[in-house]
């Protein structure tokens, strides 16, 4: 391997590995601030929260999610032509395009939510925390063109830190005004005659504020980070000599062009969530079960089952944005094997960290529940039974996505996604009607989802890049050390909780159990990875940390 290859190698994943950490912090402060959130506003209050949420997220998803996607695929093209004018062309085009879609769904939620909440999901109290997050879809917008112009020029350093700081904000915002806004709700509804409802429903306004605030503190960040230094890349655009400009209709045709596929992948791939609550709650209705015992459910779903699956599928999310403007860089130089390797880099990175959160939250599943959510409903911990699975699946079909992007094959993923989504319907149609699994359908559905999606993709990876991957050290190293580390943790577990039972609280053995649990699943994960040859020095050193895990490995004698 060349030695710019080898430099290439190492800064795209330790730029994937900057961005997933904070991703994963970010989850990890996310399934924190969650835990006080759940406790003042309840299951029903989930339920709001999860709602205007889901309709958030898919306005979003339309308006301006593959703005930063897009940006940086733009950015990191012409940078590496040495075109840096185009480059800053193409961020202010894409803040005309986000301040124009931005605005539009800004708008389109604030004066449609009722319409949303009430008339197509049957939940409409949630309308009050959806107004409250109408203007932060403009706030977005904005950000992710930031974002992307960092990401495009090789850096992720701007996004992880704005990515941690909106979601310590928000965290803080959301338990604060929730707590505030809960006793609010209480007074409204005491008037109205719906105390439960009106009370869930504000304090879901409150963590709903909390996303708003987190968002407004990342742009102003950005901005920051932006003027710092924009006097460089005015120097940088000094030195480019190149004469044939694009104007800006070639920039913004191009941004168009780059986004449409994008959104329609993104939008596709995601709008399975906001199908499953419109199909759930209408069928359940019909079927006879309570509105009450729907949104308790739902807010299990939402509210707990899927922010502990979302925090291992962060890591995946940033290797897909991080995966795009180096793989388009190599790809358009034409470096064949640096796309090749790279892609093999990404996949065995995912799957290192996916195997084992999938193995964990299926082993402990309810003591989880119990230790976060104080929830011990059998239902609960079925539901992270069956679904842990879904943890492997949406990481390579979320991966795979960015990676076909960046080789441009834009429109592959929208095909993948739409076939995936008409089965996913149908299937989810048949569980609910035919065999009545209820909130159990739309876990197995979306199960089935993520493994098509991952099929189909992978696929086309494999077919267009000429890539092939390691199947011993990107997929059995890391079961076989997973399968051996979830024996371990359900062994200790219950040995530990069955130990400290006897004289303690259920919560105390739990607390114990679950924390010695996890801290021995790690240690034998580490060492089972070696024993199974899933990971070397050479892979080791590019992850966070990679100097210290090199000196423990090698103080363990797992390396020589």
């Amino acid at each position: 391997m060349t030695r710019r290859n080898k430099h290439s190698d190492t800064k795209f994943l330790m730029q994937g590995s900057i961005l997933a950490l904070a991703s994963i912090i970010s989850r990890i402060v996310g399934l924190i601030y969650r835990v006080p959130l759940t406790a003042t506003i309840g299951k029903t209050g989930n339920d709001y929260y999860g709602t205007a949420y889901e309709i958030y997220n898919i306005i979003l998803l339309i308006s301006s999610y593959s703005i930063p996607l897009a940006v940086s695929k733009l950015v990191s093209a012409r940078m590496a032509k040495g075109h840096v004018k185009d480059a800053n062309k193409v961020l202010h085009g894409a803040l005309l395009f986000a301040f124009i879609t931005g605005g539009a769904a800004s708008l389109v939620v604030f004066f449609g939510a009722e319409f949303f909440t009430g008339t197509l999901l049957k939940t409409p109290l949630s309308a009050i925390a959806l107004k409250v997050l109408a203007p932060t879809l403009l706030v977005v917008a904005i950000l992710g063109v930031f974002r992307g112009f960092f990401q495009g020029l090789g850096t992720m350093i701007p996004s992880a830190i704005s990515q941690i700081g909106e979601q310590i904000v928000n965290a803080i915002v959301s338990v604060v005004a929730a707590h505030i806004l809960f006793s609010y709700g209480k007074k409204v509804g005491g008037v109205l005659g719906n105390v439960k409802g009106y009370s869930a429903a504000y304090g879901a306004a409150g963590g709903t504020l909390g996303t708003s605030t987190g968002a407004a503190f990342a742009l102003i960040f950005v901005l920051f980070i932006y003027f710092a230094f924009r006097k460089v890349f005015v120097k940088m655009m000094k030195k480019d000599k190149h004469k044939h400009f694009e104007g800006y209709n070639q920039i913004l045709s191009a941004l168009v062009l780059t986004i449409v596929p994008v959104l329609l992948s993104t939008t596709v791939y995601n709008i399975s969530s906001i199908i499953d609550q419109g199909i759930f709650k209408n069928i359940a209705l019909l079927q006879g079960h309570k509105a009450s015992e729907i949104s308790e459910f739902w807010g299990v779903f939402t509210g707990q089952y899927k922010v502990l699956i979302n925090v291992p599928l962060a890591i995946a999310s940033a290797m897909a944005a991080s995966t795009v403007p180096s793989l388009t860089a190599a790809f358009n130089s034409g470096d064949k094997e640096l796309v090749k390797k790279q892609i093999n880099m990404a996949n065995r990175f995912v799957m290192v960290i996916a195997f084992p959160c999938c193995v964990g939250l299926m082993v402990l599943a309810s003591p989880v529940m119990q230790l976060l959510f104080n929830d011990d409903e059998k239902s609960s911990a079925l539901m992270l039974m069956i679904g842990g699975c879904s943890i492997i699946f949406y990481s390579l079909s979320t991966l795979s996505n960015g990676i076909l992007q960046g080789i441009d094959k834009m429109t592959i993923p929208v095909k993948n996604a739409c076939v995936a989504l008409v089965a996913h319907v149908a299937l989810l149609f048949v569980l609910m009607e035919l065999f009545d699994l209820h909130i159990y359908a739309v876990i197995i559905a979306n199960a089935f989802y993520a493994l098509l999606m991952c099929f189909l993709n992978q696929s086309a990876v494999l077919k267009f890049s000429g890539a092939r991957i390691d199947i011993k050290k990107v997929f059995l190293a890391p079961l076989e050390a997973s399968a051996l580390m979830g024996v371990m943790v359900y062994l200790v577990y219950h040995m530990l909780y069955g130990l400290f039972a006897i004289n303690c609280s259920k919560g105390f053995a739990n607390f114990i159990g679950c924390i010695v649990a996890i801290i021995c699943g790690v240690i034998v994960y580490f060492v089972a990875m070696f024993l199974f040859k899933g990971i070397d020095e050479e892979t080791l050193m590019k992850f966070p940390g990679g100097t210290k895990l090199c000196d423990i490995a090698y103080s363990l004698h797992l390396l020589r």
